[in-house]
């Protein structure tokens, strides 16, 4: 993962993605299957949107939570006292074997550079017969929000970068092939479906000026002039006035740990 993306406070990050990985966290707790008794793991867990769900659904004792961005770490941690709120990347959970019910990871996949060992460390930390759950944006078409930042962005820059990329694990199917090779059994991919409303078009372009993400990291690297005709291209795509709702659609792939 690029360290630079997710180094910052968990209030920016909040203000950027946190309104939308809060409406996700409800619906991907519940595609997980996630209910009082359960222990369970939230692996990239940022500032804590779904931490903070899965704590109202079996109590801080019973959820642990990791990130490499030791910021993040920090803020989980301060918002959900009694979590175990841990500094580690996906690839190198520090729990033991079979330590949970259930091992959500949301929005965190397509950043994590080995896919392959983080599948095998969530098999791991899984009780025989315990379910994982993760959810990607689908940037192809899906998240409106992106899909306009970079199509923006490449309408100015040829060489602009895209999070539609192939290995983003949004597109259709992508995460139920990528879950069936970790060897997860009774694998299933759905949509998430949310919207947000901002308060105007220049509430939504204020995002990008906090960092995070690839977005954000390539808006600030842009010389001064390139970033204002960026915001101009970028803000020709919404209204003009009022508030802005838009929608975002992710991919959710579920999946259980053989029994072996």
């Amino acid at each position: 993962m690029n360290d630079r993306m997710f180094r910052v406070t968990g209030d920016a990050y909040d203000f950027f993605m946190g309104r939308w990985s809060r409406l996700l966290s409800p619906a991907l707790a519940e595609a997980a299957g996630i209910a009082a008794g359960h222990r369970v793991l939230d692996v990239g867990c940022g500032p804590g949107a779904l931490t903070g769900v899965l704590v109202d659904l079996v109590g801080p004792s019973s959820v642990a939570a990791c990130d490499p961005s030791e910021p993040f770490v920090a803020a989980c941690a301060e918002r959900h006292p009694g979590v175990d709120v841990r500094h580690a990347g996906a690839e190198d959970l520090p729990w033991p074997d079979q330590a949970f019910d259930a091992v959500l990871a949301q929005l965190v996949l397509n950043f994590v550079p080995d896919r392959t060992a983080a599948a095998a460390e969530m098999a791991r930390v899984l009780r025989p017969g315990g379910t994982v759950a993760t959810v990607v944006w689908d940037y192809g078409e899906g998240m409106e929000m992106l899909r306009r930042f970079w199509d923006a962005a490449r309408t100015l820059r040829a060489d602009a970068p895209d999070e539609a990329h192939p290995t983003a694990l949004g597109g259709v199917g992508e995460l139920a092939d990528f879950l069936t090779a970790a060897g997860f059994d009774a694998v299933a991919e759905g949509t998430l479906r949310v919207e947000s409303t901002y308060a105007d078009a220049g509430e939504v372009w204020q995002g990008f000026l906090a960092g995070v993400g690839p977005a954000g990291v390539w808006c600030l690297s842009l010389p001064d002039d390139e970033r204002e005709a960026l915001r101009q291209e970028f803000l020709g795509r919404l209204p003009d006035h009022g508030p802005v709702t838009l929608a975002a659609v992710a991919r959710c792939g579920t999946g259980l740990r053989t029994s072996s």
